[in-house]
């Protein structure tokens, strides 16, 4: 039988050594040799193959306790290059790979995806997704792995950062890594009980954004919380809120990296600097002075220990996948949804517009997201509705309740109706399930699939 090959690329995640001990011990408890490939793709590519190791199970059996990756990582990717490319299939070929497992995001799996077409099945493929953004569009809302462990990491540092923050009078923007969805800066957000937490997604209708708004919205909050007499406050922003605001907007506020093109390249933004920047320029412009200051949270939690919850639940992804893969499988992700193995093919988790992976946002119409909204200190449609909340936030911003309306109103024209939603949406499942209580009791139909 030929050799199974380990491989991770991207960035780190929390589990990924579990998911390489696991899949090391299923493959050679089937007598299946196992290498790894040392960086990811980088060396294989080059053509250089002495950066391989052998994997057995006396070296991989406990390195599930730790974070980061027991046989490195890189981003390289072989299929910029026709000539990398090659050189790696011819570096598989000649290491007599006939298996190959991935570890990486959505990159890695239409990488792996490629091998197996290139090599026309001599070489099964099958792809282990890990992100802590939370954002690969797994059944079921099933996390990727080290989601739960970034965002228990996560809301370790937030909340030192809140006891700070109270102690010392101050606030905190807090930016949490998601270069396309929110979930993990939600999540930490709403754990923690921030004082604001801000996504991409709350844009999707009105993307892009004006920085202006965003400015507003965080200003907003300061000085909600001044009208009820504190000076403290946490803010949650996903760094994929960049691409939301209008680019060239944004480059008024700042010097924006350019390509050769004049392109901008959002993606190098330090989002966090410059909207604390605006904001204090926004609060000074009402007479308020607050301290502010800028954390970025993502290196901290993306190579942690994994929690329990991701060291057992990538050990069954590791075991699955290389089950899968001896037994003939290949061209999936490993997936397990409710406890069940779930192998999912390439071509079903591709978006057709993109012939990539879908990306998976945060649901901003689920009951999970209405709630954290209404926990969220926030400028609300029903302040100003309120003639004494509208005077007291007024007052806080040394403003008329006509000038504060005239300057802040814009920020909720479009709010959901997030409290009410949610209440309703309870009351209606509340009485629908009493309804249906009763009818069986008298032995009449529900309705069930009917209704």
């Amino acid at each position: 039988m030929k050799k199974l090959a380990i491989v991770v690329a991207g960035g780190p995640a929390p589990g990924i050594n579990s998911v390489i001990g696991a899949a090391t011990i299923r493959a050679r408890l089937s007598g299946v040799e196992v290498i790894g490939l040392q960086d990811g793709f980088k060396w294989i590519s080059e053509g250089d193959l002495s950066h391989v190791v052998p994997l057995t199970i006396e070296d991989t059996s406990r390195i599930h306790f730790r974070g980061g990756s027991y046989i490195g990582i890189s981003r390289a990717n072989p299929t910029r290059s026709p000539e990398h490319f090659q050189r790696t299939l011819e570096g598989l070929e000649k290491l007599d790979v006939g298996m190959l497992i991935t570890i990486g995001g959505d990159g890695t799996a239409t990488l792996a995806q490629i091998i197996s077409e290139k090599t026309r099945g001599r070489i099964r493929v099958v792809h282990v997704p890990k992100t802590i953004d939370n954002d690969i569009d797994l059944p079921d809302d099933t996390s990727t792995f080290g989601f739960q462990t970034a965002r228990h990491v996560g809301v370790e540092i937030v909340k030192n950062l809140m006891v700070d923050a109270k102690t010392t009078h101050r606030w905190y923007f807090v930016v949490a890594q998601g270069r396309k969805a929110g979930h993990l800066a939600l999540s930490i957000g709403k754990a923690v009980g921030a004082t604001n937490t801000i996504i991409p997604e709350e844009f999707q209708k009105g993307c892009p954004v004006s920085f202006n708004t965003v400015v507003d919205i965080l200003a907003g909050s300061v000085i909600k919380r001044l009208g009820y007499g504190r000076q403290d406050g946490i803010v949650l922003l996903a760094e994929g809120l960049a691409d939301c605001i209008d680019p060239e907007d944004l480059a008024r506020h700042t010097d924006i990296p350019r390509d050769h093109m004049g392109n901008i390249h959002v993606a190098e933004i330090n989002l966090g600097e410059v909207l604390e920047k605006a904001v204090k320029q926004r609060l000074a412009g009402l007479g308020i002075k607050a301290t502010l200051i800028t954390k970025y949270i993502g290196y901290e939690v993306r190579c942690a220990d994994p929690i329990p919850f991701d060291m057992e639940y990538t050990r069954d992804l590791g075991y699955c996948a290389a089950r899968y893969i001896i037994e003939g499988g290949t061209e999936a992700v490993v997936s397990m949804v409710n406890g069940r193995f779930l192998p999912i093919s390439f071509q079903q988790m591709k978006d057709p517009s993109t012939g990539r992976p879908r990306v998976r946002l945060v649901d901003v119409d689920s009951d999970r997201y209405k709630i954290a909204r209404s926990f969220m200190l926030r400028l609300k449609r029903q302040d100003f509705d309120n003639p004494e909340e509208l005077a007291r936030f007024a007052a806080a911003a040394r403003l008329t309740p006509e000038a504060f309306r005239e300057q802040f109103h814009h920020l909720v024209k479009d709010e959901p109706q997030v409290a009410v939603d949610v209440e309703m949406g309870l009351a209606t499942k509340a009485v629908d399930a009493a309804k249906a209580v009763d009818a069986a009791k008298a032995g009449e139909p529900t309705g069930g699939a009917a209704r």
